[in-house]
């Protein structure tokens, strides 16, 4: 499968680092609240973090989080490394997508999986600082009636389709607002069959998970544009944690050194693409 030259970033990234080296953060100095030894952990001296399964590119690679591979694993390495734990220390669990923010207590001491940040979400969860700004993007396929589309009004007729619970549905719904209420999937994989199988006209997702689908799950994959915001305020991912949880103000702290500190920058242009493609008008 040829893949295009502007996306071939994403696929590269697979070879890169691992725990070791996303871990390269210094550790915090230890001092207040945040020190290691004060943190109120699940499971003392362990670092336990959630998300789902399959854990998809280019957030993660080969379905393994622990590899220290992709912008979500290695981002959390990093967040682990600020507040004192080695790779080894971080254990991983399988929190499918919709229950990690749903209300309840929590088996997790963060959890890592795409979940944007909403006043909605926050009266059942705690979110961290935002770790990566969102872009919401529609994909389908070479001769699909709307792979020229080049405004949000030429997709009024598509029949789209995206992932239960997701921003990525309530824009596809709210924002674009097609005639045809959008097909919702329980995972990408599915929305991308769907696809493939012409049930729908097109997908809406983050811009790295398009850019992945495109050049990796679909032969003929076209990124139709980005999803112009509706609002001012700018669409984040942010690690969830337990409604009060005392971490929270640590992994946020965490967070904002690296952003600070140009790491967030720096394994987003190592692991996630940002080129060709344009914005919908």
């Amino acid at each position: 499968m040829k893949l295009p030259v502007a996306l071939a970033a994403v696929l590269l990234a697979v070879v890169a680092c691992a725990p070791e080296e996303t871990g390269s953060t210094p550790a915090p100095s230890g001092a207040g609240d945040c020190a290691k030894e004060k943190l109120a952990l699940k499971t003392p001296g362990t670092f336990t973090v959630g998300t789902d399964k399959p854990a998809y590119e280019p957030w993660f690679n080969a379905d393994d989080p622990s590899n220290g591979k992709g912008y979500e694993s290695a981002v959390t390495y990093a967040v682990a490394r600020k507040l004192g734990f080695e790779p080894a220390e971080v254990k991983w669990l399988t929190v499918q997508f919709n229950t990690a923010f749903a209300p309840g207590p929590k088996q997790f001491d963060i959890d890592v999986n795409q979940v944007s940040i909403s006043e909605q979400r926050r009266k059942a969860v705690d979110f961290s600082s935002g770790y990566y700004d969102v872009t919401q993007t529609v994909i389908t396929t070479k001769g699909s009636k709307i792979a020229a589309a080049k405004t949000v009004a030429e997709l009024a007729d598509a029949k789209l389709g995206a992932q239960v619970g997701t921003t990525s549905y309530t824009v596809a719904k709210e924002v674009i607002k097609p005639k045809q209420n959008p097909a919702v999937f329980d995972t990408n994989d599915l929305a991308v069959q769907a696809l493939k199988n012409k049930q729908i006209d097109g997908i809406v997702v983050d811009l790295p998970t398009g850019f992945y689908m495109t050049a990796a799950q679909l032969d003929d994959g076209v990124i139709v544009g980005q999803v112009p915001p509706t609002i001012d305020e700018i669409e984040q991912f942010g690690f969830v944690l337990e409604k009060g949880s005392k971490l929270t103000s640590c992994v946020s702290q965490a967070v904002d050194a690296l952003r600070a500190d140009g790491t967030l920058a720096k394994l987003q242009q190592q692991w996630l693409s940002a080129g060709g493609a344009p914005e919908l008008k």
